[in-house]
């Protein structure tokens, strides 16, 4: 895609959730879920392909119920979480469990956007994540930098990371309480920086926590109006951080003072030949962080938004009456990080 102009993709139902396929680092693609209370809800599988700027898509069906959160295994590319509810005796209840897709459909196999012909297929059940005794789960996250073995959760308004080696009988490692004192809506770990990470809320603020000491977040965002429902890192360039909350907008914001890089690209000495060269890229002062874009493409709440795997420069963003847009970070930005 030459230009900058974001794409959009309808969904029938309206939709909450959304998360790009990790495990696919070749392929443009996200993972879709559905949120529909007459209907079966529907997980699609969106391929983008940004030579054509040609959406291509499939369909699984989430018979289990609609869908509030979803998230992709780092290590199967055919695994994937939700977070849903069903209703029992007259009761709604909040669930979670992990599925995996049919083989074919893993690594992108997909049907014309239009073919009435086409039917969709079913997820296999691998096992339900039981987390009631800690109040309603809102989303479950995959630890980028382990083996699968570790998750976090969101409870009311606490921070759970949960060990899920069969030794540990998924002990608590840590709990920041109250970590926006309102509902905690959704958390992500920084790739490239240990012990940190991302939270938003009804509080509508995003906060960067340092694990080793969660009594203070070390640093807030309080760019949005509404609650914010939603925070990714940039899994490449982990200063660049996407939210998206309930006023509708995208923003696209450059975190560096906490990023794994807040002196911008540092070079090593072989690379220089100049010693006073060297000295200027070393005694560089830290960037400021701001506010890069915003987005206004949606007309509802944006409940949620991510990077592609496959792209560090693209993302997408979902909004409740299920329009799905793709972006893309901004060129001149692009350019200002790589060279």
């Amino acid at each position: 895609m030459e230009d900058d102009a974001p794409v959009i993709y309808g969904l029938e139902f309206q939709a909450r959730a959304l998360t790009p396929q990790t495990a696919e680092t070749d392929a443009i693609r996200f993972l879709v879920g559905t949120q529909s209370l007459k209907y079966d809800n529907q997980i699609h599988i969106i391929d983008f392909d940004d030579e054509n700027n040609i959406i291509n898509k499939n369909v699984l069906l989430h018979q289990a119920g609609e869908i509030w959160h979803i998230s992709a295994s780092p290590a199967d590319k055919g695994v994937l979480a939700t977070c849903y509810n069903k209703t029992s005796d007259s009761r709604v209840q909040a669930c979670a469990a992990v599925w995996r897709m049919p083989k074919e459909l893993e690594s992108g196999s997909h049907e014309s956007p239009d073919d009435p012909a086409s039917t969709a297929q079913t997820l296999e059940l691998l096992c339900h994540l039981d987390n009631a005794a800690h109040g309603n789960v809102a989303c479950v996250v995959w630890e980028p930098m382990g083996d699968g073995k570790k998750v976090i959760s969101l409870a009311d308004s606490h921070i759970l990371l949960w060990d899920l080696q069969p030794s540990s009988s998924q002990a608590v490692i840590y709990c920041i309480e109250n970590a926006h004192g309102q509902l905690v809506r959704d958390l992500d770990f920084n790739p490239n920086k240990q012990y940190y990470l991302a939270s938003c809320g009804d509080d509508c603020k995003v906060k960067f926590w340092d694990t080793r000491n969660v009594t203070e977040p070390v640093k807030t965002l309080e760019e949005h109006s509404h609650w914010v429902w939603s925070v990714r890192y940039n899994h490449s360039h982990d200063q660049l951080v996407l939210t998206g909350s309930s006023d509708s907008r995208v923003i696209l914001s450059n975190m560096v003072s906490i990023s794994s890089e807040p002196f911008g690209h540092l070079v090593d000495d072989d690379d220089v030949s100049d010693p006073e060269e060297h000295h200027a890229e070393k005694s560089k002062e830290p960037l400021q962080d701001n506010v890069i874009a915003t987005y206004e493409e949606h007309e509802d709440s944006v409940y949620a938004v991510d990077w592609a795997s496959a792209d560090p420069w693209l993302f997408a963003s979902l909004s409740y009456d299920g329009r799905l847009v793709i972006n893309r970070v901004p060129r001149a930005l692009k350019y200002h990080i790589l060279l």
